[in-house]
């Protein structure tokens, strides 16, 4: 109730316009100063009261469009019959500029239209019937009275209208950008995390498996060999942070180029995969089925060098003694990973696994606009990824 209250409250530049609208022309009254002076149809005093009466529909004007126009319509119409006020006639003009600017948007359309066609009319009628050039003088006061104040407020609507548009815009514009902007946030912070992972969870696993046995198998030579795995898995774990976090702080390009894994690294990804995997009773086999020529493109064969990486981890984790086998051929366009290892129970220490592994393959697989699948088929457990050989963009 309050906010009707309010409302409906009149504009203080409206109450300012109405008090100096009537003020003004009781002031051009009381000169003797009238739009028709020789109407004596009615008492001079009468011109005041369409005076009065519009004057006060100027409080009305922003919130009752509808009611002032029609007041105002009426008003005028009766101010033709007395010695006339030019200040009524002139409120007049405001209360139809008012209706088009604050009225509803149908009112607004029409009323152009309509005192156009009046106005046309009313020159039409009056050049008919006096018959004389002067009669071209109504058509013209009345388009200047109804027609001109209601395409002056049609054009200024308009313009707000578009102003209103435009900023509208500008806001959405602003909105997606936000939104963009907070999922490449979202995008590469998940990029950093799958990288951090692939790049350090091997050495961290042997170090941890290793250690373990050091610490189980209570033999001098056992413990030299973990600890020569473990300084070796330490300093290249440290050696991957260093390069993550200078590609971090240094975004500009300054750094020198690092080269981005490929398929061609297999070889010595399984060689280090066979030390750290010694005391596992795990061995390592490689098949390269790809022809030789043109490799798949750089973040193809970094997704796959990728999942591999982190199949062997998860072999070297949880896999049972026995052969681990990778398989990698790239035909008709496609690139397929392949990575089986043995499924069972495994004597000796076990490195813990939280699952983020399988969840990073299967979106550098998707990203890319791959198939992943992961699972166990009877005492193997097998990693396959197949990757367009040329990168392509994700459909949304």
């Amino acid at each position: 109730m309050t906010t009707k209250i309010h409302d409906l409250r009149p504009h203080r530049d409206d109450v300012l316009l109405a008090v100096v609208s009537v003020l003004a022309g009781t002031l051009f009254w009381s000169l003797g100063v009238y739009s028709s002076p020789n109407r004596n149809m009615l008492p001079a005093w009468a011109a005041l009261v369409p005076l009065v009466a519009l004057g006060s529909m100027e409080l009305l004007r922003r919130t009752k469009p509808n009611l002032t126009l029609i007041v105002g319509t009426v008003g005028l119409i009766a101010d033709q019959f007395t010695v006339g006020s030019l200040a009524t006639v002139v409120i007049f003009t405001d209360l139809m500029y008012a209706a088009v600017v604050y009225g509803k948007p149908a009112m607004a359309r029409r009323l152009p239209v309509t005192t156009g066609l009046i106005t046309v009319v009313a020159t039409i009628v009056s050049v008919a019937w006096l018959r004389t050039p002067q009669a071209l003088l109504i058509g013209v006061v009345t388009g200047i009275v109804s027609f001109a104040p209601a395409l002056t407020g049609a054009t200024l609507r308009n313009h707000r209208e578009a102003a209103v548009a435009a900023r509208l815009r500008a806001e959405q514009t602003a909105l997606l950008a936000e939104m963009d902007r907070s999922q490449a946030v979202a995008a590469e912070r998940a990029r950093m995390a799958r990288e951090l992972h692939d790049m350090v969870a091997n050495h961290l696993s042997a170090i941890a498996i290793h250690s373990t046995a050091a610490l189980s198998i209570d033999k001098a030579d056992t413990s030299r060999d973990a600890l020569g795995v473990i300084r070796e898995n330490s300093v290249q774990g440290l050696a991957e942070m260093r390069r993550l976090i200078g590609l971090l702080r240094d975004a500009g390009g300054d750094q020198e180029p690092v080269a981005v894994p490929s398929l061609g690294g297999l070889d010595a990804l399984l060689g280090q995969a066979r030390t750290n995997g010694s005391a596992s009773g795990l061995t390592f086999v490689l098949h390269d089925d790809r022809p030789s020529g043109e490799p798949a493109a750089a973040p193809v064969e970094l997704a796959a060098y990728r999942i591999v990486q982190e199949s062997l981890t998860n072999a070297l984790k949880h896999a049972a003694p026995g052969t681990v086998t990778v398989r990698v051929a790239c035909a008709d366009g496609l690139l397929t990973v392949e990575v089986d290892s043995p499924f069972g129970d495994r004597p000796g220490p076990r490195a813990p696994g939280s699952g983020a592994g399988l969840i990073g393959m299967r979106e550098r697989t998707e990203l890319l606009g791959g198939e992943f699948t992961a699972g166990r088929s009877g005492a193997v457990w097998q990693v396959r990824a197949t990757l367009p050989a040329e990168e392509k963009a994700v459909e949304a």
